[in-house]
């Protein structure tokens, strides 16, 4: 099993001491920080993302998984930037105004980086203007809302809203979810983008950013 296979499986099984430990042997061999990243990691959290959307694996298993990813991360981080390795895109996240739950948004974090995609955590109770503010100051690729309550959700129509009064139509796209939000109600408000649960997110927004 090559090394890079190794890192893979021992993150899927969220053993970050492992995966940390491989991940250094594997740059010392001789392996690009980008290969790693790519073979290693990211695959290893495409497996895990997988298995999530099928209900192979839940909550605990998704977290323990990013555990180590993120322990792998701290090693190739260094290494990454002086490369300057290129993320494949750039999100700005958050659950909208008057809303606290964080658990999906940060579900939905975790896949969007398993996807190799920088994302701008803006937390909770956004307002719609901080979210455009920061996805014109970043030059992000997606907006990507989240709410738990349908008393919050209609939010999400104010950033779409303020998306369009700027002039980022066309430019940056605005993804929603959450709980009780649907596709009927993404058409509604004109959002360009519903997705169902975490995976989902993650697999659009990677098509979106490579678009």
């Amino acid at each position: 099993m090559s090394i890079l296979t190794e890192i893979s499986t021992f993150l899927q099984q969220g053993r970050a001491n492992n995966v940390k430990e491989l991940v250094s042997k594997a740059l010392e061999e001789g392996n690009s920080a980008q290969q790693i990243l790519d073979e290693g990691l990211l695959s290893g959290m495409s497996v895990i993302g997988e298995k999530f959307k099928n209900n192979e694996v839940y909550v605990p298993e998704v977290l323990i998984a990013a555990r180590a990813m993120n322990a792998g991360m701290e090693i190739l981080k260094p290494v990454l930037i002086s490369s300057n390795s290129k993320a494949k895109g750039k999100v700005v996240l958050g659950t909208v105004k008057g809303d606290l739950h964080d658990i999906g948004k940060n579900l939905v974090k975790i896949m969007f980086e398993g996807k190799g995609i920088e994302v701008i955590d803006l937390g909770v109770d956004v307002a719609p203007q901080v979210f455009v503010d920061t996805a014109i100051k970043e030059n992000a690729n997606i907006i990507a809302c989240s709410a738990l309550l349908t008393t919050t959700m209609t939010m999400m129509k104010d950033v779409v809203k303020e998306a369009e009064d700027r002039g980022l139509k066309g430019k940056v796209t605005v993804m929603i979810g959450g709980a009780p939000v649907t596709q009927n109600f993404c058409d509604s408000i004109g959002a360009d983008y519903y997705a169902p649960d975490a995976a989902s997110a993650s697999d659009t927004a990677l098509q979106i950013c490579q678009s």
